[in-house]
C-alpha cells in the first residue's frame, strides 16, 4: 500500500498569500498612520511647550574668558530642568552681545561691560537702545590700567601720541574710546595684542597702552622695577562717573611699578548681567523674573567652590551708573 503524498502549496499560492497580507497591512496602515502621526505631533508640541516655558538664553563671552565661566555657573546652580532651564551661549564680546540681546531669538540675558550702553548710544548702534536694555545685577569690576613711558606725566600729555588699545572691537578699545573722548584727549590708537604692545612700549615704539582687566593683571607681573614705565592716574570726573566707578591700584597690586604705601587713582568698568526690557506681564518677562528670583534665593551657592572666585565680588544690590534695573516684582 502506497503512502499518501502530502500536498504543499505552490510558489504561486505562497506569493499570492504574502501579497494579500501585505496589501491588507498597507490598507490598515493607511487607516491608522494619520492618527498616529497626529498624536506624535501633539505630544512633541506639548513637550516643546514645557521645555521652552522655563528656558532662558544667556550669551556670554569666548571660551577662555570669565564671562563663559559665569554663564556655566548660572546653568549649574539655577537650572532645575523643569521650571527654569538656563542655556549658556558663547558670545563675541560686549558690543555683539548687546545686539544679540535685542535682536537674537532665544537670547534674554547677556554679560557685558557696563560702558557698552554708553558706547552704543554714542555710536547709535541700536535705535532706542537705552529703553530696550536693562540690568539684573552688577557682577565684578575691572580696572582701567594706563601704562606709559616714565616721561609721560599725565593723560593730557598723551594728546596726539600713539596709545595701544588692544584689538579693534575689543572691550578695552571701546573703553579707551569713551574715556579719552569724555576727557577731550585725542590719541592715535594702535591695535596690537596686549603682550605685543607691552614689548613695543618697552622699546619706546609707542607712548602708552590701555588695558581693562581685574587687578592684579598678570600681564604686568613680570615688569621689572627699573623698566622706565609707570601707571598714569585717571581722575574720576563727573563725565566719567556717569558710566564708571572710582577705583585705585596700589603697591600691593603692582609692587614693581607703584612705590610702597602709595596708590594710583583710576576708574573701573563693571561686568553687568544685562537683560532685554521685556514688558511686565509678558511670557518672557515672567521667565526672566523666575531667573532673578532663583539667582537671589541660591546666591550663596555661587560663593563656594567649584564656582568662579569672582562671584565673591558680586553685590546683588549694587547700582550701575546709567542703567535701569530690571523689575522682577511687576
Amino acid at each position: 500500500m502506497s503512502r499518501p503524498v502530502a500536498h504543499t502549496p505552490s510558489r504561486r499560492a505562497v506569493l499570492a498569500g504574502l501579497f494579500g497580507s501585505a496589501t491588507s497591512g498597507i490598507a490598515s496602515a493607511q487607516t491608522t498612520a494619520p492618527e498616529s502621526a497626529q498624536r506624535v505631533t501633539q505630544i512633541l508640541r506639548a513637550m516643546a511647550a514645557r521645555a521652552n516655558a522655563g528656558t532662558v538664553g544667556v550669551i556670554s563671552g569666548g571660551v577662555d574668558g570669565t564671562y563663559i565661566r559665569f554663564a556655566a555657573d548660572l546653568a549649574a546652580v539655577l537650572d532645575d530642568g523643569d521650571t527654569l532651564r538656563v542655556v549658556p551661549v558663547v558670545g563675541k564680546g560686549s558690543i555683539q552681545n548687546l545686539r544679540d540681546i535685542v535682536l537674537l531669538r532665544g537670547i534674554d540675558i547677556g554679560i557685558v561691560q557696563s560702558d557698552v550702553l554708553a558706547y552704543a548710544r554714542r555710536e547709535r548702534l541700536i535705535p532706542g537702545v537705552v529703553s530696550l536694555i536693562q540690568y539684573i545685577t552688577k557682577l565684578y569690576d575691572e580696572e582701567v590700567h594706563v601704562l606709559a613711558r616714565e616721561s609721560v606725566r599725565d593723560l593730557a600729555a598723551l594728546a596726539g601720541k600713539t596709545v595701544n588699545v588692544d584689538g579693534r572691537g575689543s572691550g578695552t578699545a571701546m573703553t579707551a574710546s569713551l574715556v579719552f573722548g569724555a576727557l577731550g584727549i585725542g590719541i592715535t590708537p594702535a591695535y596690537d595684542p596686549q603682550d605685543v604692545a607691552l614689548t613695543r612700549l618697552r622699546r619706546g615704539e609707542i607712548d602708552a597702552m590701555v588695558f581693562v582687566a581685574g587687578k592684579p593683571a598678570r600681564l604686568f607681573a613680570t615688569i621689572e622695577p627699573a623698566s622706565g614705565l609707570r601707571f598714569l592716574p585717571i581722575t574720576p570726573t563727573p563725565a566719567l562717573l556717569e558710566t564708571y566707578l572710582p577705583a585705585s591700584i596700589s603697591h600691593t597690586d603692582y609692587p614693581n611699578l607703584i612705590p610702597a604705601g602709595t596708590s594710583v587713582e583710576t576708574i573701573a568698568v563693571g561686568a553687568v548681567m544685562a537683560v532685554y526690557a521685556w514688558p511686565p506681564g509678558s511670557e518672557r518677562h515672567r521667565k526672566v523674573s523666575r531667573f532673578v528670583v532663583a539667582l537671589n534665593e541660591k546666591f550663596e551657592q555661587f560663593l563656594r567652590p567649584p564656582r568662579h572666585p569672582k562671584w565673591r565680588e558680586v553685590n546683588l544690590a549694587a547700582q550701575v551708573p546709567g542703567w535701569t534695573r530690571f523689575d522682577h516684582t511687576r
